[in-house]
């Protein structure tokens, strides 16, 4: 547990990034193994499958990592004001919830995959091995929140790099499998799948083993969990804002992975492999975004907003290094790193195309991820989700649907820093307002 109430702004925002960082790099690594083999081993079918899957995928787990994200800052700001046992309510209050939501997530996702394929207009080669990939993952979301759930519960009291650990232990755990299922059993997009929900579950196990051990204030049970009301309601408050924003950029990515699956198959398994490098090309980005709210959450909830402002503006300074230098990589290697996943030319070329577009503009993908955490760490998640919609559904879904048609798949790929520019318009305006400083939900009692 870190408190970042006290001590040089910068350097504690970086240290609890560099965590966080390493372990969303793992997170994305195996995601980038599980394309590597099926590009490789399956082929280009099973990677267009794969990779048309996650924004389905995405759309039913959104909501539910908004609302956690509110409970995150809800344990942040009561950490920060050093009232633990609201930081222990909080915690089972969360679980109770994840334990549901999972269950509801599996059932609507099962049920629904081949309606929303269909709508998505996924070419009828592909569709079989989407299905039995999606499906078999559905089947792992009780362990998935479970485990995102207690990293977000660390992460609000300050660790990041416990999570890391166990995040470390699922990555090689995957990463194992995936090569024992695709290429000992040969059991094709089934055995990636499995292998992804086997090493969740092993991560949380392993999770729930050391914390109930070695932990301060978490003990993780099967009985006596407190419900608290209040908590819920805040959390509510905080997070469904942002369940809303995850939601409907969910179904935008889902929008414009329908345009996309109108070019076939080509097209398709391009952007998978380009949107996984890409993904992971942000990631310090939104990282550093993360430590930021974390950051804001505790000091408000101390009552030291002056230490806000320096914070931000070095988290400004740390991103701008980081991005600049990732762009530099990808506009480089990018054709490289897409040889990793397929030795197809044609796709090489589109998803070449594809990463040199979008990483020209990731510095604006930065400072607007990073003036979002800033007002998430006050616990004002409505308006910046108003910002996400309007630059999402305003601006990258129609420029994708109107450039489309006039430069080819090319169009779709220069709609993501236009929307990019909108976001970080409105939410520096926003920020300057101060309007945001109202939203904290701890109020600590003057001495």
């Amino acid at each position: 547990m870190k408190d970042m109430t006290t001590g040089k702004e910068g350097k504690l925002i970086l240290q609890f990034a560099l965590p966080m960082l390493a372990g969303s790099l793992f997170q994305q690594f195996y995601n980038v193994v599980d394309s590597i083999v099926v590009g490789n081993f399956i082929g280009k079918e099973a990677l267009a499958a794969v990779g048309a899957s996650f924004p389905v995928i995405f759309v039913l787990i959104s909501m539910i990592i908004g609302l956690a994200s509110g409970i995150t800052i809800v344990i942040s700001q009561y950490f920060g004001a050093k009232d633990y046992d609201n930081v222990r309510r909080a915690i089972d209050t969360m679980y109770i919830g994840m334990f549901f939501a999972s269950i509801g997530t599996t059932v609507v996702g099962i049920i629904f995959s081949e309606d929303i394929f269909r709508l998505l207009n996924l070419p009828e080669e592909v569709m079989p091995m989407a299905l039995e990939y999606l499906n078999i993952y559905l089947l792992g979301m009780i362990t998935f929140f479970g485990f995102n759930g207690t990293s977000a519960i660390l992460r609000g009291m300050g660790d990041s790099k416990t999570p890391l650990y166990f995040l470390i232990i699922s990555t090689l755990t995957n990463v194992g499998l995936d090569l024992l299922f695709v290429i000992v059993f040969n059991m094709g997009v089934k055995g990636v799948a499995l292998a992804t929900v086997i090493s969740q579950t092993g991560a949380l196990v392993t999770a729930i083993l050391y914390l109930n051990r070695y932990h301060e204030i978490i003990n993780i049970r099967l009985h006596g969990l407190v419900f608290d009301r209040q908590i819920f309601k805040h959390s509510i408050r905080i997070g469904l804002p942002t369940g809303f924003q995850h939601s409907f950029v969910a179904l935008g990515n889902m929008a414009i992975m329908g345009v996309v699956n109108t070019f076939g198959t080509d097209v398709i398994a391009a952007f998978s492999v380009a949107s996984r490098l890409d993904a992971i090309a942000t990631i310090p980005a939104m990282i550093m975004a993360q430590a930021l709210a974390t950051f804001v959450g505790q000091n408000l909830g101390a009552n030291k907003s002056y230490r806000v402002k320096t914070g931000l503006l070095s988290t400004i300074l740390l991103t701008s290094i980081v991005t600049i230098a990732t762009t530099a990589v990808i506009v480089s290697f990018g054709d490289i790193f897409i040889d990793a996943f397929t030795s197809d030319p044609n796709v090489i070329d589109i998803g070449s195309e594809y990463l040199t577009i979008v990483s020209l503009f990731y510095l604006v993908f930065a400072f607007m991820f990073t003036f979002n955490g800033v007002m998430r760490g006050a616990g004002d998640t409505f308006i910046p989700m108003i910002f996400t919609l309007i630059s999402l559904w305003l601006i990258r879904i129609p420029f994708a649907l109107f450039l489309s048609n006039r430069l080819g798949e090319t169009g779709i790929w220069w709609s993501f820093p236009m929307s990019w520019a909108t976001g970080l318009i409105m939410s520096w305006i926003y920020y300057l307002t101060g309007r945001w400083k109202k939203k904290v939900i701890v109020k600590p009692q003057v001495r």
